[in-house]
């Protein structure tokens, strides 16, 4: 898989200023930007200040809060100098990306409180694209983007937007700058970066639509599996995500993670949602490990971290899990995690037959 890394950082930058360049000797100061109130000189400055400031949480790598540093410019920088902060800027953005561990998270406020390596490339590539075709429209230039640079900033962190006829069009949408056939106008609009659970001797990492979509044709969705890993259970599931991202109805907190040991950095096997709840308050959970993984309680820790995250939640009343009746491994699990089988298992002495079929048994846990 092609993730979002350093290489994007410096692709977007270079469409933004071979672009830009051609204008420096037009009023930058007395002319907004496109529908936003700053002017284009400002909106430049904005575009160096969020570079920086990503390379900055990436290297600090703070939990809490952003890095308190910012970016001022010389009195009388004009145009052409604030494309070269620009340019800076984004190497050193591209420079973090390259050299962060792929585990490594820093503080973002929205929506999960942190980002990786590939969320902070994407949120520094969507400044860009955004905010140059900003300055475009103030300055009367036309500009579009490479259409690839598009799609990895939907499929990165813009996971809960149904894809539209084309990638540009779309992100411009999706951010109140463009309008879409049968779509409402969007009036506010945030981006996703991928939720992470600890757990124990593991970390459940979200699952991109991108990451997704390389798992389910076969790639590694940018992760360093182990031995037999992924399991077809976890590409099946990448499947789903790729389905229901398609659909405009992917939840990234509702969606497949995948189980990272903390020791090593490797997967080991996924882990999610079969989907939202439902109009009950109950959500389907399943899981798989890679065969090299099994045996060594991963499964449980995963299981109980995950449901203790769900049903914290008001949204949630129940978690169920279907085990095919002779896994008595996936049994263990379940039951290790407190799950129990459901009513309808119970009245067959256990049989777990119920509404499940004979090959399978329901167990469900309550919060």
């Amino acid at each position: 898989m092609r993730s979002m890394g350093g290489e994007q950082v410096e692709q977007a930058v270079a469409s933004c200023t071979a672009l830009l360049r051609a204008a420096v000797d037009r009023d930058w100061e007395g002319v907004k930007a496109g529908r936003l109130d700053w002017s284009c000189r400002e909106t430049a400055e904005h575009i160096a200040s969020d570079l920086l400031a990503y390379a900055g949480q990436l290297a600090g790598r703070p939990q809490s809060a952003y890095v308190p540093f910012g970016i001022t410019l010389d009195e009388g920088t004009g145009a052409a100098a604030v494309l070269d902060v620009i340019e800076a800027t984004g190497a050193l953005l591209a420079a973090a990306v390259r050299t962060t561990p792929r585990a490594v998270r820093a503080f973002h406020p929205y929506p999960f409180r942190s980002a990786n390596r590939e969320g902070f490339a994407a949120m520094g590539v969507a400044e860009v694209l955004l905010h140059t075709h900003d300055i475009a429209e103030g300055l009367g230039l036309a500009y579009e983007p490479p259409a690839e640079l598009c799609d990895a900033v939907l499929t990165g962190i813009f996971p809960q937007v149904r894809p539209g006829p084309a990638p540009w069009p779309t992100l411009l949408w999706a951010t109140g700058r463009g309008e879409l056939p049968d779509r409402a106008p969007v009036t506010e609009w945030r981006w996703h970066n991928t939720p992470v659970i600890p757990a124990g001797r593991l970390t459940l990492e979200g699952v991109s639509p991108a990451a997704a979509r390389d798992l389910s044709l076969g790639g590694d969705g940018g992760f360093e599996w182990i031995d037999g890993g992924p399991f077809d259970g976890t590409r099946e599931a990448a499947g789903m995500v790729v389905a229901a991202y398609e659909q405009g109805v992917y939840r990234p907190e509702w969606g497949l993670y995948v189980l990272v040991r903390t020791e090593d950095g490797r997967a080991v096997g996924g882990m999610g949602f079969h989907g939202t709840p439902d109009e009950e308050g109950r959500a389907e959970i399943g899981y798989d490990l890679a065969e090299a993984a099994r045996g060594r309680g991963y499964a449980t820790e995963a299981l109980r971290a995950l449901a203790d995250r769900a049903l914290a939640r008001d949204e949630v009343r129940s978690l169920f899990a279907v085990v095919d009746r002779d896994n008595s491994a996936s049994h263990g699990v379940v039951l290790r995690a407190g799950f129990r089988p459901t009513s309808a298992a119970d009245d067959n002495n256990g049989s777990g037959q119920g509404d499940t079929g004979g090959d399978q048994v329901a167990y469900e846990l309550r919060g």
